[in-house]
């Protein structure tokens, strides 16, 4: 199975794995489950650790790194196929990062690892 680590599962792996569900951390334990962070999620983090929205315990080069190694993860590229898909979307969530989750997960045929439900509404399949 391909799992698309939506951005809080990548920060509970790496510092607070207590808060990751149990369905969540066998899946993401599985070695036969590749393991993909969207390019999107590592922006999406690279600017809320500049805004001062999330503090990480060291830079955020560093830590990305560390977690995608951590994770045996591999980063996902955008793609147009992915930014068409997204733009076909029906507006159930209006956070861009989230979407562009959906539409990977919808052209790259993904499995969500994702607290979010609204995830849900899109009939993508999602484990928590």
């Amino acid at each position: 199975m391909k799992l698309l680590l939506d951005s809080h599962t990548v920060i509970w792996s790496m510092d607070n794995p207590e808060k990751l569900s149990r369905p969540a951390v066998e899946a993401i334990e599985n070695e036969s489950n590749d393991r993909l962070i969207s390019i999107g999620t590592a922006w999406e983090l690279s600017i809320k650790v500049q805004l001062g929205k999330l503090a990480l315990s060291r830079s955020f080069r560093e830590w990305m790194d560390d977690a995608l190694v951590f994770l045996c993860a591999s980063l996902l590229p955008m793609t147009l196929d992915d930014a068409d898909e997204q733009h076909r979307l029906p507006l159930h969530h209006r956070d861009p990062f989230d979407r562009l989750l959906v539409a990977q997960a919808k052209t790259n045929g993904l499995v969500v690892v994702s607290a979010d439900q609204a995830f849900d509404l899109y009939g993508v399949p999602r484990i928590w």
